[in-house]
Formats: structure tokens, C-alpha cells, sequence
């Protein structure tokens, strides 16, 4: 909001501008280089307010679930996935872009239309779905806490009760959006992995040749893998977070244009980073047949960077980008929740004013928090399992979210065209192809089917 009034702010200082131009000395008219000068500066200084909902969004994509999700595939299939992720590139810039379109096209958020155009029956299911996904997440960003802090030698049923009683007051009682400033800074740690990958010496050739090469392994363990990668690239609470953002920030259809550069910014960013994790892995672990089991097999990966540091590098990236998440993910689950059934929602409102969404906070922290402190729970794997989650209901809000994006009664000339809604149409009848070879490929030992 403070960017937005911000924003706002230029705007009237500009048409101010324009409205006392007769009265401006000679040399400093619009006309002159000093009206030039300003026009640059609004347009830079309106550009910058508009930037954030497709950084964002990205850059919490590779969050735990993200990071571990991109490690196994580097570790268990080496280069095999990357053909998957160029394609997933230009899906993930579709459906972010079409919900970033329908914000500033209706100023509303995605749970609100789905409650507008299909009633409470079909509400109720798209938020069971959600909330399910986001739970799953969320028990994946305490997950990440606890893999990372045990790599300083913190156990679990110490690390993870702080963080969730620091994420609740953070978000609730301190100013979160400096303190995110932060993480977003120290996201820069993600460059180790360009830098791992180079100086390993990544045979480029081949990385290359199965980048533009598609293959598939009709086995349960592959399918897995690729279901995970889709859901932790494109995620189904990213499709809520950042049309809330875009209506949040008060983006309607003439500040788009620049809000349109920084989602596609953000689709190819979170990608990028994505491509040289799974490069790093697949150089490295793949290529030693080191699979991973934990935290410290994935720290492996930086070892031609850091050396004996990679434990405590991939650490602090793991902390940060788990840390992150768990900020996020309960609260948009909140919002989101509280959207779709008009309930008031508000960090700034008291529990007795906002009931619903305090409530809903609470359980996702403390339920996600919970479960990561199970004695000996797996967390990679959890982590893995998450994003399966996500990427097998992730079918259902896109479906919500395509049919609402394609109505002209809503969107108007915002509508989307025909290669956008090919794009995304193909995404989610993909994720439903693979739902059904997963379930074909667990059920084939037990029929007798050898796949192979």
C-alpha cells in the first residue's frame, strides 16, 4: 500500500506539473530539457512502484519444496528433466501473466471470481483444494527450517518452534514487508549454483543436447519427480498470491504494461535458478551416484564453490528461502480462504473482527510446524511429497482460473487469446495425463504389469 500511495503521489505531482506549465519559467517547460528530465524520472520512479508481484512470486517459488524438488531431479536423472523445464518456462509465464491480467482487469482476487462466476458449491471445492496444497507447502517450509538448522547441529524440536512463534509475530505484530526485503536480498546465495555448476565443469555439450531433448521413464519414481517439478515451478497458491498482489497494489489496466515485463521477468528468473540447481546436482551428486536422503547429500551439490563451507552455504539458502515461505504461505491461505466466502481478513484486525482469518493462520502455522516435528520424519522426501501435492491440484485452480480468464463478460478485451489459453489448457491437461500414469504406473506392480 505504501508503493501504491507512493505511486499516487507522482501521478498528482505530475498532472500538477502539467497544469502549472504555463506558469513555469522558460527553459524548464514541458517542452524544454528539464520537462524532459522529469518525464524520465515519473516514468522510471512509476515503473519502480509497479515492480513486485513477478519478482516476487519467483523468488518465493524456489522456496524448500522448490530447492529440494530441483536437487532430486539433478540427482536421481542428471540432465533428463531440463527439456520439461524450457517447456514449464513458458507455461509458468502464461498462467502468472493471465493472473496478473485478471487482477488488473477486475480488481478482484481469483478466489473472489471463482465465488462469483460458480457459487459456494464450486467454491468450497477450489478452497478444499487450496488449502490442501497449501498445507502441503507449508509442512514443507518447516520441513526446510529443520533439514537446515540440523546442519548447524540445532535439532528440530528446537529450531522449529522458534521459527513458527518468529513467523506469527513477524507477519502479525512487525513490519513483514522490510523483513522481506531482507530475504529477498539474501536470495542472492541462489548464485552459487550458476558458479557450482561452472566451476565443476558441467559437460555443457550434453547438458545442451538433453535440454532440447525430450525423454520419459514410465516408472513411478520418474513420474514422481516430474509431477514435482511442475508443482513447485507453478504453484497453486502463486496463482492466488499474485493476482491478490496485483489488486492489492492497485494495478488496473493502464500501469500493466509494466506489471506484464516484471511477471514474464520473474517466470525466467525462478527458471534460470531452477536449470543450474538441477545442473549443479546433476554434475555433481548424478554424476557420483550420490543420491539424496538428506539435507547434507543436497549441500553436496556446492562443494566445487564452497568447499567444506557447502554445508553451511546450502544451509543459510534452505533457512532463508524456507523461512520465506512459511511467512507467505499461511498467510495467503488466510487471505485467500477468507476471499472466497467474503469473511473479513486483515493483519490489522483483532481476532473478535476477524475470526476466520486468524484462525486459519494459526492452524497453518501451528499444523505445519507440527508435523515437521515428528521424530524422525523424512524431510526431503516430505519436502518432494509436497510439491506432488501441488502439482496434482494445481489442475483444478487452473481450470477455475482459465475459464474465468477466457470469459469475455468478465475480462473483456483483457480476455485471454488463443495462444495463451492453448498454452495454459495444455499445462493442465498435462498434469492430468501424468495424475493418470502415476496412479497406473503404483497400481502396475500389484496387477502384474512390468513397465519396465
Amino acid at each position: 500500500m505504501q508503493i501504491q500511495k507512493r505511486f499516487r503521489a507522482i501521478t498528482r505531482r505530475q498532472a500538477d506539473s502539467g497544469a502549472s506549465s504555463r506558469q513555469t519559467p522558460p527553459g524548464t517547460s514541458g517542452s524544454g530539457f528539464f520537462g524532459h528530465l522529469f518525464s524520465w524520472r515519473f516514468r522510471l520512479f512509476a515503473a519502480m512502484a509497479l515492480i513486485g508481484p513477478g519478482i516476487i512470486t519467483a523468488n518465493a517459488d524456489n522456496d524448500a519444496g522448490g530447492i529440494s524438488t530441483y536437487s532430486v531431479a539433478g540427482a536421481q536423472y542428471g540432465y533428463s528433466l531440463l527439456w520439461m523445464l524450457v517447456i514449464i518456462t513458458f507455461s509458468l509465464a502464461v498462467t502468472q501473466e493471465m493472473g496478473a491480467r485478471m487482477g488488473a482487469a477486475t480488481g478482484k482476487g481469483l478466489a473472489a471470481l471463482i465465488r462469483e462466476r460458480y457459487r459456494v458449491k464450486w467454491t468450497l471445492f477450489a478452497m478444499v483444494c487450496t488449502l490442501a496444497a497449501n498445507l502441503a507447502t507449508t509442512i514443507a517450509e518447516f520441513a526446510g527450517i529443520a533439514a537446515a538448522f540440523e546442519l548447524f547441529g540445532v535439532p528440530r524440536w528446537i529450531s522449529v518452534p522458534i521459527a513458527a512463534a518468529a513467523v506469527w509475530l513477524l507477519v502479525l505484530k512487525w513490519n513483514f514487508r522490510r523483513v522481506e526485503k531482507v530475504f529477498l536480498l539474501i536470495s542472492a546465495v541462489y548464485i552459487a549454483y550458476p558458479l557450482s555448476g561452472i566451476l565443476v565443469g558441467a559437460p555443457w555439450g550434453d547438458v545442451l543436447r538433453q535440454t532440447v531433448t525430450p525423454t520419459f521413464q514410465m516408472n513411478t519414481g520418474f513420474i514422481l519427480v516430474f509431477i514435482a517439478t511442475i508443482g513447485t515451478t507453478i504453484t497453486p497458491w502463486g496463482q492466488f498470491f499474485i493476482q491478490s498482489y496485483v489488486t492489492d497494489k492497485g494495478i488496473g489496466p493502464k500501469e500493466y504494461k509494466t506489471t506484464r515485463i516484471d511477471v514474464l521477468t520473474g517466470a525466467l528468473v525462478t527458471d534460470v535458478v531452477s536449470f543450474f540447481i538441477i545442473v549443479a546436482t546433476g554434475s555433481t551428486l548424478f554424476a557420483n551416484n550420490i543420491k539424496i536422503t538428506d539435507a547434507a547429500d543436497a549441500a553436496k551439490a556446492l562443494e566445487p564453490l564452497a568447499g567444506p563451507l557447502a554445508h553451511y552455504l546450502f544451509a543459510v539458502g534452505l533457512a532463508n528461502a524456507s523461512f520465506l515461505g512459511a511467512c507467505i504461505l499461511p498467510l495467503a491461505t488466510s487471505y485467500t480462504i477468507c476471499e472466497a466466502f467474503g469473511w473479513e481478513s486483515g493483519v490489522s484486525r483483532t481476532l473478535k473482527e476477524a475470526p476466520a482469518f486468524h484462525s486459519l493462520y494459526a492452524f497453518s502455522i501451528v499444523a505445519g510446524a507440527a508435523v515437521a516435528l515428528i521424530p524422525s520424519l523424512p524431510l526431503v522426501p516430505v519436502m518432494l511429497f509436497s510439491q506432488d501435492v501441488n502439482g496434482i491440484l494445481l489442475a483444478v485452480v487452473l481450470v477455475f482460473a482459465i475459464k474465468i480468464a477466457s470469459d469475455r463478460s468478465v475480462m473483456g478485451k483483457f480476455a485471454n487469446g488463443r495462444v495463451g489459453n492453448a498454452i495454459a489448457w495444455a499445462t493442465t491437461v498435462g498434469l492430468i495425463v501424468l495424475t493418470v500414469l502415476l496412479i497406473g504406473a503404483s497400481l502396475a506392480p500389484a496387477l502384474g504389469i512390468n513397465l519396465g
